[in-house]
């Protein structure tokens, strides 16, 4: 398939810029993975519906088995300058070992082994100050360089360290938590596992209350989950890998799940990816931790998961091509330009599908 085959239009206003006040104020798009009689677009809107995600517990069954994915944005995105002038920006995508991380490197013509990066003003180190020793240039502006610094790395990186936004969100948040899920516990991503960004406290213990099992795993968000797709063949593309771990308790209640005929339902593609990457043909889990490159493409046969709560995608993503393989391609893409014609919030601070 043709990376064009994922492409649709959207206008820049259709792009959520800030978040609801309330998180689970967002619009829900319910999508049936199939359609069984009808014509495609008549058959899809017909039982589609357009919901409030506050409704989800009237929307899932007890006994689903919702996973949510636990990763805590940090602040990876590092500015400053290079030791012998210049501006050097870094965002932060997985450590290596301790104090050595991949990062995405701007600009990455500059920016060579053996160059040494300075965040923090130098003159005043008391208010923080991270070097950081480039030790190796990989392909795609990508480097694997060293920190150096006093104290706790973590800590360096509040003080110095911005929110990684998206190039699309153009207004800076007045509350960086509200690009965290009120659950995210395990730092580590570059980005938001923006499905869970719709969830209270009050509606997870609502869905408890109502029999839905929740459980937990960790995929760090990197560049496998936002690198855009240049090839024009899908096939082409290569994905880079990301960091997981599924708990064994996890493991063992999303099985008991499928034993049972009950749905598991991913909240978001970054917990699809984890289960799928663990899993054995019969759904039997047993790769709970390691990393992933795994690919979802149409014509993908799922393993484990049953449904899918997730946000709107940008044209020609692999996430678009994950949920297409879930959902079929045309139906998302007729879902997609229904969203349009609604007037959805699209992307990481817009509103959401559930695909059941």
């Amino acid at each position: 398939m043709k990376t064009r085959d994922f492409w649709y239009e959207l206008p820049k206003e259709r792009i959520a810029q800030t978040p609801l006040e309330r998180r689970d104020d967002s619009r829900l798009l319910v999508i049936p993975k199939e359609v069984k009689q009808g014509r495609r677009e008549d058959a899809l809107f017909s039982v589609c519906q357009h919901r409030q995600f506050s409704e989800l517990p009237d929307l899932l069954t007890p006994g689903d088995c919702l996973v949510l994915n636990n990763s805590r944005v940090l602040p990876a995105r590092l500015i400053g300058t290079r030791a012998h002038g210049g501006a050097a920006e870094l965002l932060l995508l997985r450590e290596h070992t301790k104090d050595c991380w991949e990062v995405l490197a701007k600009p990455a013509k500059r920016i060579r082994p053996g160059d040494c990066l300075v965040f923090g003003d130098p003159e005043q180190p008391e208010r923080g100050l991270l070097r950081a020793e480039v030790l190796e240039a990989l392909e795609d502006g990508l480097r694997v360089v060293r920190f150096l610094y006093e104290g706790i790395f973590l800590e360096r990186l509040a003080q110095l360290g911005e929110m990684p936004l998206p190039p699309y969100i153009t207004r800076r948040l007045n509350d960086p938590e509200r690009y965290q899920t009120v659950y995210a516990s395990e730092n580590g991503s570059a980005a938001a596992p923006t499905a869970g960004l719709h969830f209270t406290p009050e509606l997870l213990e609502t869905l408890k209350t109502r029999g839905v099992e929740i459980c937990e795993l960790t995929l760090h968000v990197g560049l496998g989950t936002f690198r855009p797709v240049q090839a024009e063949d899908i096939e082409d593309h290569v994905m880079h890998s990301e960091v997981y771990v599924i708990p064994e308790d996890t493991a063992r209640r999303v099985e008991a799940a499928g034993r049972e005929n009950r749905r598991v339902i991913a909240v978001g593609t970054t917990a699809c990816r984890a289960l799928e990457s663990a899993a054995e043909p019969d759904g039997a889990l047993v790769r709970l931790s390691g990393s992933t490159e795994l690919f979802i493409t149409p014509g993908y046969r799922f393993r484990v998961i049953g449904g899918l709560i997730t946000n709107f995608h940008l044209p020609g993503s692999t996430l678009l091509m994950l949920v297409s393989a879930l959902a079929g391609r045309e139906r998302m893409l007729a879902a997609y330009q229904e969203a349009v014609r609604e007037e959805y919030r699209f992307f990481s601070l817009g509103d959401c599908c559930l695909i059941v």
